[in-house]
C-alpha cells in the first residue's frame, strides 16, 4: 500500500487483528440456542464491549433486545461540534453446516494460501475488527475526528429482528449523520465497492398435514394421501420450468441498470458443477439484485438411513423469499402464504408460520458521503475508481435505520467479496481485504469530518 500514514498504521496492526480474530472466530455465538449455547454468543459480546472499554468507549452497554439476544454498544466522543458516524457490524454467525466438510475447523482462524478461515472471519466478525483498525489508526495519526456510535448486533443472521425492535422503541440510541454497515463486500477482491441496493426478505415455516398418523406403504399406499409428497407439490410450484421464482401475483421481471456480473464469474464465484445450468432469465445482475428469490432452506422429513415403508402423516418446510427493492416484504409475504395455500393439492392440511421478516433497502449513493467514501477509496485501492452494486443478501435493520433516520445517509462496505463464501463451508477472509478497507473506512471519517 502507500506511504500514507494511516496505511502504515493499519499495516502494522495486522499481526494483532489476526490475533483478535483469532479469539473471535472461537467464540461459537449462533444465535440459535437450541443448537449452541447461548453463554458462547455471550462470551462474543463482552469480548467486543471490552475492546470498546479499551479503545475509550463511553456508555458501553449489552443491550438486552426483544428477540433474547445482546446487541454491544458504545460511544466515542469527538471533537465540539463534530459529525456523528455509527459503525455497524454484527457477531452472530452461520451454523457451519457440516463440520466434516470444512479443511480445518470452522471455529479455529487458520491461514491458508493467503487467507484466513474461520466461521465468522468475513461475516461479520472481520467487520468488527475493521471497526477497531479504523479507529486506532486514526488515533494515531491525529485522533478521530468524528462522534463515533459502534453497534454490534447479536442475532442479524437469525432474521429475528431484536436490533430492529430495540432501535424503533429507543430512536434516540443510534441517532447519527452517517452510518456505516460493514457486512457487505466488494464486487471482486481488490475492487472497491458500495452496495447500493439490498434485497429483502421473508422467512415461512410450511406445515402439511394429511393423516392421523404414518401408514404402512404397501397397504395404504396409492390411495392415502402422501403429506410428503403434497409438500413437494407445493416447493416446486415456486418455480417456472427455467427456474425463476413464480409466486402468484408477484413481479418477476425487473432489470437491474449498473455493474453487470458475467455469467462465467458468477458460475466460478457459485462453483457452479460442469454442465449445470443456472437457473432462471435475464442477466446475472438481474436475477440476484433486482428480481425475486425463493429457496427452500430445510425440509423436516424422514432421513434416508432408518427410513421404513411409509405414507408420510406430515411434513414440513422452511422457506426463504427474497425481494428486491420496491417490492414491500409484507405483502411479498402475505403472497407467498397465498400461493402456497392454493397450490397444496388434495385438500391437504397446511398451514404457515411467519419467521422472520426484512424490508429492502436502497442507498442514496449521490450523497455527500459517498463522495467521501469514493476518496477513501481510490487511496486505499490505488488505480481503482468506487463500484456501485447490489446484493442478493438482506440486511433488515438498512431500512429501519432508513426509516427512522431519513434525513441519514448509510453506506455499505465490508469483507465479503466472492472468495469469502460467507454461509457456507471453509468461509474465509482475505488479509490484504481487510487492511485495504480498514483504511478505507478511517480515510473516509476523516474526508467525512471535513466535508
Amino acid at each position: 500500500m502507500s506511504s500514507n500514514p494511516v496505511a502504515e498504521t493499519v499495516a502494522s496492526l495486522m499481526p494483532r487483528a489476526k490475533a483478535e480474530l483469532t479469539e473471535l472466530v472461537a467464540f461459537k455465538s449462533v444465535a440459535d440456542f437450541d443448537q449452541y449455547p447461548r453463554s458462547e454468543s455471550e462470551g462474543a459480546a463482552n469480548w467486543i464491549a471490552d475492546a470498546l472499554r479499551s479503545e475509550g468507549f463511553q456508555d458501553v452497554a449489552l443491550l438486552d433486545t426483544p428477540d433474547g439476544t445482546q446487541s454491544v454498544y458504545g460511544y466515542l466522543p469527538g471533537p465540539e461540534g463534530a459529525k456523528t458516524v455509527l459503525l455497524y457490524a454484527h457477531y452472530d454467525v452461520q451454523p457451519p453446516l457440516d463440520e466434516a466438510a470444512w479443511t480445518t475447523p470452522p471455529f479455529e482462524l487458520v491461514e491458508r494460501d493467503g487467507r484466513w478461515y474461520g466461521r465468522g472471519s468475513a461475516d461479520c466478525k472481520g467487520g468488527v475488527v475493521m471497526h477497531l483498525l479504523a479507529l486506532r489508526a486514526l488515533k494515531a495519526n491525529g485522533g478521530v475526528p468524528v462522534h463515533v456510535k459502534v453497534i454490534a448486533e447479536g442475532s442479524e443472521e437469525q432474521g429475528t429482528g431484536g436490533l430492529e425492535r430495540y432501535a424503533e422503541e429507543h430512536p434516540e440510541l443510534l441517532t447519527a449523520d452517517t452510518i456505516v454497515i460493514g457486512d457487505a463486500g466488494n464486487f471482486r477482491a481488490g475492487l472497491p465497492t458500495v452496495t447500493a441496493t439490498l434485497r429483502g426478505m421473508t422467512l415461512v415455516r410450511v406445515q402439511v398435514d394429511t393423516l392421523e398418523g404414518n401408514l404402512h406403504s404397501g397397504q395404504f399406499g396409492g390411495a392415502a394421501p402422501d403429506a410428503l409428497a403434497a409438500l413437494i407439490r407445493v416447493l416446486d410450484s415456486l418455480r417456472a420450468k427455467d427456474g425463476s421464482t413464480t409466486v402468484d401475483g408477484l413481479a418477476g421481471e425487473a432489470a437491474w441498470d449498473g455493474l453487470q456480473y458475467e455469467e462465467q464469474a458468477f458460475r466460478e464465484d457459485a462453483k457452479v458443477l460442469d454442465g449445470v445450468e443456472l437457473i432462471g432469465s435475464g442477466t446475472v445482475a438481474d436475477r440476484v439484485w433486482a428480481r425475486p428469490a425463493v429457496t427452500v432452506l430445510g425440509i423436516d422429513c424422514p432421513p434416508v438411513v432408518g427410513a421404513t415403508p411409509s405414507v408420510q402423516a406430515g411434513a414440513r418446510a422452511l422457506i426463504s423469499l427474497r425481494v428486491p427493492p420496491g417490492v414491500d416484504a409484507v405483502e411479498a409475504t402475505k403472497l407467498l402464504e397465498a400461493h402456497i395455500e392454493a397450490h397444496t393439492p388434495w385438500g391437504a392440511r397446511v398451514s404457515t408460520e411467519r419467521i422472520g421478516q426484512g424490508q429492502a433497502f436502497r442507498a442514496d449513493t449521490s450523497s455527500p458521503a459517498y463522495a467521501s467514501m469514493a476518496e477513501a477509496m481510490a487511496v486505499a485501492y490505488p488505480g481503482q475508481k468506487m463500484q456501485s452494486a447490489g446484493m442478493g443478501g438482506s440486511i433488515p435493520l438498512c431500512n429501519t435505520l432508513a426509516s427512522l433516520y431519513p434525513e441519514t445517509e448509510i453506506l455499505l462496505i465490508g469483507l465479503s467479496e466472492p472468495k469469502a463464501q460467507i454461509h457456507a463451508v471453509n468461509e474465509s477472509v482475505s488479509p490484504d481485504e481487510l487492511e485495504r478497507l480498514s483504511v478505507a473506512e478511517a480515510l473516509f471519517l476523516r474526508n467525512y469530518a471535513a466535508s
